[in-house]
């Protein structure tokens, strides 16, 4: 099937399988790896990227289902002259990774809950993030960039 979308300001017309994730699209595709695949079974979040704005976890989401969507993914979120977006400047100031892979899901999902709720507690932070996972940090330190950041907006 015949797709066109956006990602990260770039249109891309494509021909996919309709049964093509659109984590493989994005990856296997467009070349765009770091949205990472973690379990396929949309139970970590790793995956995570935005359509329409809105986090969403790609392993989920049939490539053919984002045919005429706006999608960023963790590439698309540093400024075009490459300074970082605040959500991943505060993870770096904050400790906020260990091994990295979780990261730029948890990037994801955490600048769509700022869209939402731009002053959230600790609490609704947790709230916010529970569907995605991190097997190393204990997440005390991915809260705190995300409450950093939400008071650097």
């Amino acid at each position: 099937m015949q797709i066109r979308v956006t990602v990260n300001g770039t249109v891309h017309d494509s021909d996919v399988e309709p049964r093509t994730l659109l984590v493989h699209y994005v990856r296997e595709v467009l070349g765009l790896t770091g949205t990472n695949i973690g379990c396929d079974t949309s139970s970590c979040g790793a995956c995570s990227l935005h359509l329409n704005g809105e986090a969403v976890k790609s392993c989920t989401v049939l490539a053919v289902q984002a045919d005429g969507t706006d999608i960023t993914t963790i590439e698309g979120m540093a400024a075009a002259d490459g300074t970082m977006h605040p959500m991943q400047q505060a993870f770096m100031e904050n400790h906020a990774l260990q091994c990295g892979y979780c990261t730029p899901g948890m990037v994801m999902a955490a600048t769509s809950l700022l869209q939402e709720n731009p002053n959230p507690s600790e609490e609704e932070v947790r709230i916010g993030l529970e569907g995605n996972l991190c097997r190393c940090t204990g997440y005390h330190n991915i809260v705190q960039a995300v409450l950093a950041a939400a008071g650097g907006q």
